[in-house]
């Protein structure tokens, strides 16, 4: 689907037309210059590569200077390919974050936060035993039994357990847009979206 390369800012609140406060995730979406454009002759398919935040040319490769002169174009840090544009673009192009009308439902995908190395109360939402009695004391975030021992004499896989936790791709789909101010390059939509403050996200419609 059609969409850009954003930064996520932090969250806030903000208050809709019968006055109820919502929370809101504050995007700074675009602007993105197309990098290339996929081709069904040349590539197979159609598709636009979209470049976005500016880096210094000496921090990139010989052949990424190449590809982003092309575009004529800085060099960019992140890039994305997005299918189904209905608009058609050049290489060099910008897209805006009038890409986007309030009032529509996105898709954000990102990174989540990392979390380490968490038990099953916290990485799966186990109760725990909830049980203090009869001599036990210190196994109330335990995970329990993970199988029996004479059959099938080992732990199946998928068996959920304690492990490293956060740090995955995400997607939250149907996040409504509140709001849109093209002078600043913001998107703000409702809810939550992975990732920590100044993580790269992308939003598609």
């Amino acid at each position: 689907m059609s969409g850009l390369i954003g930064k996520k800012i932090g969250m806030t609140s903000l208050y809709d037309e019968r006055g109820k406060n919502i929370p809101c995730t504050v995007i700074e979406a675009g602007p993105c210059v197309v990098t290339q454009v996929r081709t069904t002759a040349v590539d197979g398919y159609e598709a636009l590569q979209l470049g976005f935040d500016d880096k210094a040319d000496k921090k990139a490769s010989k052949a990424e200077q190449g590809h982003f002169a092309k575009a004529k174009t800085a060099a960019k840090r992140k890039l994305v390919e997005f299918r189904d544009f209905e608009e058609s673009y050049q290489l060099g192009d910008t897209i805006t974050v009038e890409h986007f009308i309030e009032g529509e439902f996105v898709d954000v995908s990102g990174i989540s936060k990392g979390k380490g190395f968490q038990g099953v109360v916290k990485r799966h939402g186990f109760g725990g035993v909830g049980q203090s009695t009869h001599g036990q004391h210190n196994r109330l975030r335990a995970p329990g039994s993970i199988g029996a021992a004479s059959y099938p004499a080992r732990v199946f896989k998928g068996m959920r357990m304690a492990g490293q936790t956060g740090a995955q791709k995400v997607k939250v789909e149907n996040l409504r847009v509140v709001k849109v101010i093209p002078e600043k390059n913001l998107l703000v939509v409702k809810g939550c979206v992975p990732g920590h403050k100044n993580a790269y996200v992308i939003v598609q419609k």
